[in-house]
């Protein structure tokens, strides 16, 4: 027997336009579309119908198992309580971020990020998990073991998102020193000396394993079919490079010259949510309202704070002329959806999967009140 339920009195954001009106759910999926408020069903009060949220970047699981410098939470709480805050934040489908390569960041040793994907595994298994969980692997292609960490997923088929990182000094994020100095120097209280020689020997592990570790991750996910991101590209030639390795996400190019020619070229551009909300970098690049603005901004991930990615939108729809906020939700849902191939899912359309959302505007600041996912209520 057919399991149905109606949501009405909603003002519903479709992908280019708001419909006040009513949707039914039946089995899971969005079945009917209608204008108008119907006298039976949950009343929504005038509250927006959002599609469920799409996050494709976050760090946010890693701040969970490792909340403070060499601590490790229980894996299956740390990912439980990364969802919670994910699906209150609208988010339905989270592409969780691991780590591989060994830098001197620390990262986690081999085997750690495979007994996460693992835990994930069977949290999602056990119905712990209220959010669709899939894995995007921040491979540090600067570091000798990226590789060696990478063979733990060749057979995963969680993993649908792999990007290329360089976070050596002097190029891509650190083009400048100043943050790098902040963060490398400062914060770890190294001497001039010391400092010195951390920022040859970096530079030097770039200079020999980042093209060819780039060149073989770039070979192995193209066979697999995974899609693949670029990471602080900075210049023209990073951008021509994305292209001919088949990138078709573009995370937080470093600079509108480098931003523009990704978008023309077809790539999605992203960028962090709280950088809208905040107004700027944290790292002190390029401010992604700007890019908005430019028409050159396609996607927007909630980065290190999972409540940005649903309050981002209304921020962009309030404040730039150019951007309705059905174009700025788009950037949370549709548009991430289709660039890593979830076809089913990222708009409230006909015979796509119910991931749905309530959402409450007051006083500026969205309130998430209600989250369905494939028909369920989860939060």
């Amino acid at each position: 027997m057919s399991k149905e339920q109606v949501l009405t009195n909603a003002r519903i954001v479709l992908e280019d336009s708001i419909l006040d009106g009513s949707v039914l759910i039946r089995d899971g999926k969005i079945a009917d579309i209608s204008k108008g408020t119907v006298s039976t069903g949950e009343d929504f009060e005038g509250d927006y119908l959002l599609p469920g949220l799409v996050e494709l970047h976050t760090d946010h699981l890693e701040a969970h198992y490792s909340p403070r410098p060499g601590v490790r939470w229980l894996k299956i709480a740390a990912i439980q309580a990364h969802d919670a805050q994910v699906v209150t934040s609208g988010i339905t489908t989270v592409f969780d971020c691991l780590r591989l390569g060994s830098d001197e960041d620390g990262g986690f040793q081999k085997g750690e990020m495979r007994s996460m994907a693992d835990a994930l595994a069977q949290a999602q298994q056990e119905g712990r998990l209220r959010a669709d969980h899939l894995i995007h692997l921040r491979c540090e292609v600067s570091t000798s073991d990226v590789l060696d960490h990478y063979e733990d997923f060749q057979n995963d088929p969680q993993v649908k998102l792999v990007s290329l990182m360089d976070h050596a000094p002097g190029q891509r994020q650190f083009q400048t020193m100043d943050q790098y100095t902040l963060y490398y120097k400062s914060k770890r209280g190294l001497s001039d000396a010391e400092f010195e020689k951390f920022v040859a020997r970096q530079q030097a592990l770039s200079a020999k394993y980042a093209g060819p570790h780039r060149d073989a991750l770039a070979k192995a996910c193209a066979e697999r079919g995974i899609t693949i991101a670029s990471h602080d590209d900075a210049t023209i030639a990073h951008v021509d490079e994305s292209i001919g390795y088949g990138i078709k996400l573009a995370e937080f190019p470093t600079s509108f010259e480098a931003a523009e020619a990704s978008h023309r070229a077809g790539l999605s551009v992203l960028m962090g949510a709280p950088n809208i909300v905040r107004g700027k970098s944290h790292s002190g690049n390029i401010a992604a309202r700007d890019l908005a603005d430019r028409g050159v901004l396609d996607v927007l991930s909630s980065d290190y704070v999972p409540f940005s990615l649903i309050h981002a939108p209304f921020v962009l729809a309030d404040e730039l002329e150019a951007i309705d906020l059905p174009k700025a939700i788009a950037m949370v849902s549709a548009t991430p959806a289709r660039t890593v191939g979830l076809d089913d899912r990222g708009r409230i359309a006909v015979g796509l999967r119910a991931d749905i959302s309530r959402v409450h505007r007051q006083e500026g600041i969205p309130v998430v009140r209600s989250v369905w996912r494939e028909g369920r209520r989860v939060a």
